[in-house]
């Protein structure tokens, strides 16, 4: 990968879209993963207003400093750079009592308060963008975004702009080495951080990005047929959860009033 070119390529795309767009910059909720700290890099590099926002909820105390110092590095580089952290596990809690829950979670509960905690901070992002004429910028790279869906609806969804959504995770990891990050950063062990105790992308999913990647690549030219072994098990996790998500990956379905009947 040409990486400079594409890291110039991604800043000059954001800066133009913000300039036709008429806003002042962007706003990115930044978690101490890769994705969040090349998208607020790349975001920063504009010149343009960047709001770099951390959001806990019930957060482990390693990611909370990890998203820091990512920030705080960022500010110490660009002037056009704020950071600020918004607490919403109050708010967490609260919904947590108005939905009458019981102590004990059904699997399908603890998915939907997981998908809670991304909407809040989707939430979070809008207020503080419409406040200072900002866009959210995404953070979903191509595999999560496109490939198996690995990301909430109307949550880490729901931006206006995705910057980095046509490359893949490792191509991602490649930009965080050659824009510099925080060793912790480029290091971290991709997690989405939205269950109360820790549980790796890979844990989840069942495999890593590389696998996932190789499989996406391609995917329409290979059955499962073609795959053996380990390669296997991958194209079938990766084919069940693509098929999944397309209510994600494509756009809302709307249905289509036939003309002649607009007529009495």
């Amino acid at each position: 990968m040409q990486t400079q070119k594409v890291i110039d390529h991604i800043v000059d795309w954001l800066k133009d879209y913000a300039v036709k767009a008429k806003v002042n910059g962007y706003v990115i909720g930044v978690s101490g993963g890769v994705d969040s700290g090349v998208v607020s890099t790349l975001a920063a590099m504009t010149g343009l207003k960047t709001l770099l926002i951390e959001m806990p909820i019930r957060q482990k105390p390693d990611q909370i400093d990890r998203a820091w110092e990512h920030m705080n590095d960022l500010k110490s580089k660009f002037p056009n750079v704020e950071a600020m952290s918004v607490n919403l596990t109050p708010a967490f809690e609260e919904l947590y009592k108005s939905f009458d829950v019981k102590d004990e979670l059904f699997p399908n509960e603890k998915l939907a308060f997981a998908n809670t905690r991304s909407r809040l901070r989707m939430l979070t992002l809008y207020y503080y963008g419409q406040l200072n004429g900002l866009l959210v910028c995404g953070t979903g790279n191509k595999v999560e975004d496109f490939g198996i869906g690995f990301y909430t609806k109307y949550g880490d969804g729901g931006v206006d702009v995705s910057p980095i959504a046509d490359l893949y995770k490792t191509e991602v990891y490649t930009l965080a080495r050659a824009l510099n990050l925080v060793k912790n950063i480029q290091e971290a062990i991709p997690t989405d951080g939205l269950w109360d105790v820790d549980r790796t992308d890979e844990q989840q999913i069942g495999a890593t990005y590389p696998e996932l990647e190789k499989i996406q690549k391609e995917y329409g030219t290979k059955t499962a047929d073609d795959y053996e072994g380990r390669d296997k098990e991958v194209f079938l996790i990766f084919d069940r959860m693509h098929k999944a998500a397309q209510h994600k990956i494509n756009p809302i379905p709307v249905c289509d009033i036939p003309e002649e009947w607009r007529n009495d």
